[in-house]
């Protein structure tokens, strides 16, 4: 899991280069904040996490299937992640940030992502304090 990278992952780079097309500027993975956003949009109190469909455990989602091998052990480090996801979007909530998540599976599918910086565009200017993109499914 050491080689497992957290930060630049391909999904987190379509998400910003589509959130640049839209216009957005923003800092990446602010220390200051609970959960350390993949993006921040700092003027408009925006947070956005691009979350791997395994690791974090998409519910109702093919990509996270929980392995054949050492189920316990997987299952209770997935869990963990999810936990752990819960606890910083609360946080950053209760700072009065607005939270958006964005599965991998929206980046996999080929609908969603031709467009998504339309779909982060209309979520960011307007006013819901928590959404996710899906694979095939608008916030």
């Amino acid at each position: 899991m050491s080689g497992i990278r957290g930060r630049n992952t391909r999904p987190e780079m379509v998400v910003r280069r589509a959130l640049f097309a839209a216009g957005f500027r923003y800092r990446l993975h602010r220390r200051d904040l609970p959960g350390a956003p993949d993006v921040a949009l700092g003027g408009r109190k925006v947070a956005v996490f691009v979350h791997g469909c395994f690791w974090h455990r998409h519910k109702g989602c093919r990509y996270a299937k929980l392995p054949a091998t050492r189920p316990e052990f997987w299952k209770s480090k997935l869990e963990g992640n999810a936990e752990r996801d819960v606890r910083a979007i609360e946080g950053l909530r209760a700072l009065g940030w607005r939270v958006l998540v964005v599965w991998e599976c929206a980046i996999r599918d080929r609908g969603t992502l031709s467009i998504l910086p339309e779909i982060l565009a209309d979520w960011i200017r307007g006013d819901a304090t928590f959404g996710e993109v899906a694979g095939g499914a608008r916030p």
